[in-house]
């Protein structure tokens, strides 16, 4: 799996004070599951060290300007973040991991400085971000200041890893019962996103207009990517949650209904972190042999390795 960053983050000198931005999480955790692309615009432009730039606001436009000398580089600057967008393939990457407050790279945020006296905004987006947002809009793509978040970690890697599945599953030129299969096992992960979407997807698979095979996987392809790009919710996750007890409770005891209750209860008012859960859930999974809930992506959507879902504030 290939996921594109920007060159600093991987700790190669590439700023332009000759230092790097080296990111603990990406390359200590993200290096044993991903391969990286690094993307560095100015870097591909200028040598290390160089003069820095930010982006100025004059007379409503927007441009990138040289901090010292004050030299106007906005067409090298959107000229090589194009030609490397455009260098990428749509299921090339599964994710992008942008450097925060980046003049080029920054997806939000970024200051813009007036031309002369006044206070700088931090409403800007990097030209690089902006080109890459822009060309592949469904892109899992975040900031690594923001994966400090537990609650954005989870959702951005769980979209990476639900991202590469559709296009490995449409690459394989799938029938229509293979997509009810993919779509089946996705179920609880969508739902614990957005039951709207999760209905949307089951009416494009159930095709009652009768569609072509090609016109429902194009359909359904867009629908998944879109529902995946939306932000769990400890509210939806609980329903789910739920939602899976029911296939179980009749087989185990009144006292086991209360502690699974009791523990789901614990998850919704944030005491205890999702993985409790789902640890419990598993085993009452594999003791009474529910192959339907072992298919689910829900309850591995990525390796048990990374601990994503330990910490209580990864839901909200």
């Amino acid at each position: 799996m290939k996921i594109g960053i920007s060159t600093c983050l991987l700790g190669i000198q590439c700023r332009y004070d000759g230092q790097h931005s080296k990111d603990k999480f990406v390359y200590d955790e993200l290096s044993k599951h991903f391969e990286f692309r690094s993307f560095c615009p100015e870097g591909q432009i200028y040598p290390t060290p160089r003069e820095a730039i930010r982006q100025v606001r004059i007379n409503g436009e927007l441009i990138i300007r040289t901090t010292n000398t004050k030299k106007d580089v906005t067409k090298e600057i959107v000229d090589v973040s194009k030609s490397l967008v455009d260098s990428i393939n749509e299921d090339e990457l599964c994710g992008y991991i942008l450097k925060s407050k980046s003049p080029t790279c920054g997806m939000a945020r970024v200051k813009i400085y007036p031309d002369g006296e006044g206070q700088s905004e931090n409403v800007g987006v990097g030209v690089f971000a902006k080109e890459l947002m822009e060309k592949f809009p469904l892109l899992p793509i975040e900031e690594e200041g923001r994966l400090s978040d537990p609650w954005l970690k989870e959702n951005f890697l769980m979209q990476v890893f639900a991202y590469k599945d559709i296009f490995e599953f449409m690459k394989t030129q799938p029938t229509f019962g293979e997509l009810v299969d993919f779509h089946t096992s996705y179920k609880y992960l969508i739902y614990s996103k957005s039951h709207k979407s999760y209905k949307e997807l089951g009416q494009i698979v159930a095709n009652h207009e009768k569609k072509t095979l090609e016109e429902v996987l194009a359909l359904y392809k867009q629908r998944f990517l879109e529902a995946i790009a939306l932000k769990g919710r400890t509210s939806n996750t609980y329903n789910v949650l739920m939602h899976i007890f029911g296939y179980f409770k009749k087989y185990i005891t009144k006292d086991e209904k209360e502690e699974i209750l009791t523990s789901l209860e614990e998850f919704k008012q944030h005491i205890i972190p999702l993985v409790a859960i789902i640890k419990i859930i598993k085993i009452y999974v594999k003791r009474f042999n529910i192959e339907y809930l072992e298919k689910q992506k829900f309850l591995t959507p990525y390796p048990k390795e990374m601990a994503l879902r330990s910490k209580v504030e990864a839901f909200k």
